[in-house]
């Protein structure tokens, strides 16, 4: 077996030479080339999939498969400086953190997996995580994996020591108003499409919050308007529902078509979907849960429980067992000061083969 400080020196290597490479989402090719190439010096069974997410099988055996997948893609355009600076002990880049080291380390499992596992494993590189990516990669694999699956780890690189149990769905929606305008004064009675965005996003922001969960709204972009004496013939904003549960989202999504229906007067309107990302969440106590709790007990870590949007939130909707792990700790993702902190990413990768592991043993 090769040795651990060698497995965490390749796991660098490979996030130093990921990161170079840009990755927006739709845009993953060449990092998935890599990957794949990585793969088959210990696979036989690497393919990339219809939608370009890179799968390897590292283990064999009865039962469904595990699957522990890190997304390709990133924030950031092919315009931006990709790379890494070394700088206080800390490693900075765009997409550092989020999520080049996971992908680096997903084929760390192989070599620290221990012999006992005698289940299927597989690793998965997914595309079209982030944005208006919508989950593309992710919701392909679970809707058509090589072979039955009952869980799936999705890992972030920079959450070590966060377990995330709770899939924060969003609906994401684009509305357009349209009518004549007019003159200030003249044509004073004309429904001005800024005056009725702004109802809209005035509404919107007084929704109450349900009990028992958590929601928000938030209005990210809105733009419109001709001249300060004309009755805005056009105008238009950008929202992102968001809720931890199913049925906090499908509150959310019928408040915003109220609404809309409501403040939308004469004028023409026009919705488009720009995404949509299902809630879901695993109990606490799940054996899953379970075996990622003590893998980081096991290195001295107490866990924290949280709630995010992740590849998981794929699987939930799914019916799978899923969580979301980290490999290192850092911050500033989808920022150009993102960092993470090399020198933890052995207690990482240690964590996770011992979830793993964990949990085929105990499922």
């Amino acid at each position: 077996m090769i040795a651990a400080d060698q497995v965490v020196e390749r796991v660098l290597t490979r996030t130093r030479q990921l990161a170079a490479i840009p990755a927006p989402s739709f845009g993953e090719q060449d990092r998935a080339a890599v990957v794949r190439t990585w793969w088959n010096e210990r696979s036989t069974t690497v393919h990339i999939d219809d939608v370009g997410n890179v799968w390897a099988r590292i283990r064999t055996g009865d039962g469904p498969a595990v699957v522990v997948a890190a997304h390709l893609d990133t924030v950031f355009g092919v315009d931006v400086e990709h790379g890494i600076v070394e700088r206080d002990g800390r490693w900075w880049g765009p997409s550092v953190g989020d999520d080049t080291v996971a992908v680096a380390a997903l084929d760390s499992l192989d070599d620290l997996l221990p012999p006992s596992v005698d289940a299927p494993v597989w690793l998965l590189a997914t595309v079209g995580e982030e944005g208006t990516g919508n989950l593309l990669g992710i919701r392909h694999a679970v809707s058509a994996p090589p072979e039955p699956i009952d869980a799936v780890i999705a890992i972030e690189g920079n959450w070590l020591g966060r377990i995330c149990t709770i899939g924060v769905g969003s609906a994401r929606f684009r509305v357009e108003v349209a009518g004549p305008g007019g003159h200030a004064w003249e044509a004073a009675d004309v429904q001005s499409a800024v005056h009725t965005v702004a109802r809209m996003v005035a509404e919107l922001d007084r929704t109450p919050r349900p009990p028992g969960g958590r929601t928000a709204i938030n209005i990210g972009h809105i733009s419109g308007g001709q001249a300060i004496n004309v009755r805005a013939p056009s105008a238009a904003f950008e929202v992102d529902l968001r809720a931890d549960s199913a049925a906090g989202l499908t509150a959310l999504t019928h408040r915003f078509d109220e609404v809309i229906a409501r403040e939308r007067g004469d004028l023409d309107v026009t919705v488009h979907d720009l995404g949509f990302r299902p809630a879901g969440a695993i109990d606490a106590d799940h054996p899953l849960v379970t075996a990622a709790r003590t893998a980081l007990g096991e290195i001295g870590i107490d866990a924290a429980l949280t709630a995010a949007s992740t590849d998981a939130n794929a699987a939930h909707a799914a019916g799978l067992a899923s969580i979301a792990v980290g490999i290192t700790v850092g911050a500033g993702e989808h920022t150009l000061d993102e960092w993470i902190d090399p020198s933890l990413v052995g207690n990482g990768i240690q964590a996770l083969a011992a979830t793993v592991s964990g949990y085929l043993r105990d499922r």
